[in-house]
């Protein structure tokens, strides 16, 4: 791995990820959000139905690294659905270095989810690994699992930034990393409440109809500066941070 920007010169995953302290970052009113996702030349977030299919090993060692470095992790239920995740970190050696360094010793899972409409079998709610915290508009009963789930009802619809809020007052959330799905990822950032972005750039094309980043997102410029480039194999990994007007 090559580092183009800046000070370009050779480079790693753990290099790059060692001094990112994004849990030194909180606002008073809501975590310090970064989100992760992995995209094709021509803008799509998934393949086959899945963002799995994009990303190299190399992408994944960043994803996981980031997860590292946050107290919690959010994706939308579609994620849920098509990824069907298991214990956030199922590494102990992760787990244990996170606790050496001030952090819960597994992220905090949250996940939005309108509906309640969740793939309960998923090894992410039956292995009894981690905590899991649902956001819901729905009254349904979630069901018993092995691992311990909390259920936070928001009327009529989820109000991320009330959920965020919850998260940072609440939970003492300082820093939260979201993967998605891109319909979550565009919500957060029409209401002004994502700080970074790490976008892999793969050198793919998908076609179709799939949907792209921030699908949704109402058409508005949203400046980006551009913290790090690096690139492997034709993979390119970046660091934007949104600009504040």
């Amino acid at each position: 791995m090559r580092r183009l920007l800046p000070d370009p010169g050779p480079t790693s995953v753990p290099e790059q990820l060692e001094g990112l302290n994004l849990v030194d970052r909180p606002l008073d009113e809501r975590p310090y959000v970064v989100t992760n996702f992995a995209i094709t030349l021509d803008g799509r977030a998934t393949l086959r139905g899945r963002s799995g299919a994009i990303g190299s090993d190399t992408d994944t060692e960043l994803l996981v690294g980031l997860r590292t470095k946050v107290d919690a992790v959010m994706i939308g239920a579609g994620t849920m659905r098509a990824e069907r995740y298991g214990r956030v970190l199922p590494d102990s050696e992760k787990r244990s270095r996170r606790e050496r360094h001030g952090l819960p010793h597994d992220p905090l899972m949250v996940i939005v989810s309108g509906r309640l409409d969740l793939p309960w079998d998923a090894p992410l709610f039956t292995d009894g690994g981690g905590r899991v915290l649902i956001f819901t508009s729905s009254d349904v009963e979630p069901p018993t699992t092995r691992t311990p789930v909390r259920v936070v009802n928001h009327p009529g619809q989820v109000d991320l930034a009330a959920a965020l809020r919850h998260l940072r007052v609440e939970r003492g959330v300082r820093a939260l990393l979201c993967e998605g799905g891109p319909r979550l990822h565009a919500q957060l950032i029409a209401a002004g409440l994502v700080d970074e972005l790490f976008v892999t750039h793969a050198p793919k094309l998908a076609g179709g109809d799939g949907p792209s980043l921030a699908v949704g997102l109402s058409e508005s410029e949203r400046p980006v500066e551009l913290a790090w480039l690096l690139h492997e194999d034709g993979e390119l990994f970046a660091r934007y941070r949104l600009t504040r007007t």
